[in-house]
């Protein structure tokens, strides 16, 4: 993984994008890596997650001179077939939509500029952490390209409608501070990687089995019905009321003390 960094501390797993001489923009290496560091994540005992970037920016977007290795290939069979994310992505939607799965949180620490397929990756977290003065955008059409990576399933569920369309149809670069206002950064903040770790923090020392089925309730209520959303409410419940990780965060907070999970 020469394109990025992995590592585990407290139950916390950090994955640092490490190309900063590039300004973190993603080549074929950096996209394998991130997915496969996304695969490690998934199968080891981290309960959040904090992705970031070195150097001057979170990411810069594509590598276009890298794209120039797709000139004369046959573009549909590189891109349509389902090869990732159990038969739902390909490779490239695969760097946002592993986080978006991942069944503990995510937190994305921006800085610099976020821009096209870095700013889709940031939009597979479940939280985005911006220093003033980040700037963001949907830079695609720049290219003559749309957002392909994941951001058609993840930008509608943070803005609105008119709000991508301006970001889509324009590639401008939008302010942190204008991005936070229509909902697409969670919180400016003056260390977004300091404040992105306390959080994680934070996270990780609440009931694991509690926070997994908040995920998954959360990401369901986007898409279901009302009725199956209640139901889904009750059922994850059942599945947490009275067993041992909730008895033990009883007992921790009556004694006063930080819950053990083992």
């Amino acid at each position: 993984m020469s394109r990025l960094r992995l590592s585990h501390h407290d139950h916390i797993a950090h994955v640092t994008l490490t190309r900063a001489e590039k300004k973190n923009a993603m080549d074929d290496e950096m996209i394998d890596a991130i997915i496969a560091a996304g695969e490690d994540v998934a199968a080891s005992s981290a309960r959040a997650v904090v992705l970031s970037g070195e150097g001057s920016c979170f990411c810069a977007g594509i590598d276009i001179a890298g794209l120039s290795g797709m000139v004369g290939q046959d573009i549909e069979a590189l891109v349509m077939p389902r090869t990732h994310g159990m038969g739902t992505t390909n490779r490239w939607q695969e760097v946002a939509m592993i986080w978006h799965r991942l069944d503990i949180p995510v937190i994305a620490a921006l800085h610099g500029v976020v821009f096209g397929a870095g700013l889709q990756l940031a939009l597979g977290a479940d939280i985005r952490l911006a220093a003033p003065g980040t700037q963001v955008a949907v830079m695609e059409m720049k290219w003559g390209l749309i957002p392909d990576m994941g951001g058609m399933v993840l930008l509608p569920r943070l803005v609105r409608d008119d709000v991508m369309k301006r970001m889509i149809y324009t590639a401008a670069p939008i302010p942190a501070e204008q991005a936070a206002a229509w909902g697409l950064v969670t919180e400016v903040v003056a260390d977004p990687l300091e404040a992105a770790q306390d959080l994680a923090t934070q996270i990780a020392g609440n009931g694991p089995n509690a926070i997994r089925a908040a995920k998954s309730l959360c990401a369901y209520a986007h898409t279901a019905a009302p009725a199956d959303v209640l139901k889904e409410e009750s059922r994850l419940q059942v599945a947490l009321l009275g067993k041992p990780e909730q008895m033990e965060v009883i007992a921790a907070q009556f004694a006063k003390r930080a819950p053990d999970f083992g």
